[in-house]
């Protein structure tokens, strides 16, 4: 019986999705290497995206974390559509990232600290901030004053302020704002977590507000982006402009902290602040 010649066994590729490519370095990492480190490039240490419900896992004790408002739900209110109807786009992203909206709110435990807890998620139209991502982060706030807890807002949003509701959406920025001072009148301590992309209607309103202001490396945040900048007014940005970096050097940000110690300088900062 014949046998079989290396060249003619068929050869097996490598598995799809077991290597990734850092957009920080180019190179090729290991997915689980990464996933090890919290979604961290070991190489350059560059940030992936992590999901919303990720950080609730990353940031959060175990099995503390207790959702409110879930039941809060976006609807159409201007039938608006662009390349496709927005009531169709949002069943889509529903269905596609398993979050009701972009903001995830709750309460839970952070090294046994309990705090008021929120994560916007860049997945879900780009983290934009509709009607009920507002609320729910008033909601939220209100809640954190009610009960005199910590309040925690990780924000990853690229989409700023959501067109697809108009001025309802706008109106949001003023609604989270005017809860937050709020609640800094009732000595209320927030702390803001900026993370890639943090940019338009949410940094110019709530992101910003941090009674602390940390950032993750490297996370483009800003109001509008680089691009939309060079695009209209046609001038060369600062190198590193709107980076996390940046913003520290020109004092818009208190703290550079790398994911793998957010948690613990969360922690730190309640106990720092007496909270």
């Amino acid at each position: 019986m014949p046998t079989e010649t290396a060249s003619q066994r068929p050869k097996r590729g490598v598995p799809e999705g077991l290597w990734i490519r850092c957009p920080g370095c180019k190179g090729s990492i290991y997915r689980k290497e990464a996933e090890k480190l919290l979604n961290v490039c070991p190489q350059c240490e560059y940030h992936f995206y992590v999901s919303a419900l990720d950080r609730v896992r990353q940031v959060l004790d175990d099995g503390t974390f207790e959702e409110i408002d879930a039941q809060l739900r976006p609807t159409d209110p201007l039938e608006f559509a662009d390349q496709k109807p927005y009531r169709d786009r949002l069943i889509a992203e529903q269905q596609r990232t398993g979050l009701m909206d972009a903001a995830l709110t709750g309460l839970g435990m952070i090294r046994a600290r309990r705090v008021a807890f929120a994560v916007t998620d860049s997945a879900f139209i780009m983290g934009s901030m509709g009607s009920v991502v507002g609320e729910r982060l008033a909601r939220l706030v209100e809640r954190a004053t009610a009960e005199n807890l910590p309040l925690i807002i990780i924000s990853g949003s690229g989409g700023g302020a959501r067109m697809h509701e108009g001025i309802l959406s706008l109106m949001q920025m003023a609604k989270v704002s005017a809860a937050l001072a709020r609640y800094d009148r009732t000595g209320g301590l927030f702390i803001s977590v900026l993370t890639n992309p943090t940019m338009g209607g949410v940094a110019a309103s709530f992101a910003s507000l941090g009674d602390l202001v940390f950032a993750e490396p490297k996370a483009l945040i800003g109001f509008a982006g680089p691009r939309t900048i060079k695009a209209t007014i046609r001038l060369e940005l600062p190198k590193g402009f709107q980076t996390s970096e940046f913003l520290l050097e020109h004092g818009f940000v208190d703290r550079i902290v790398p994911r793998s110690r957010l948690k613990s300088e969360i922690a730190r900062a309640i106990d720092y602040c007496g909270k």
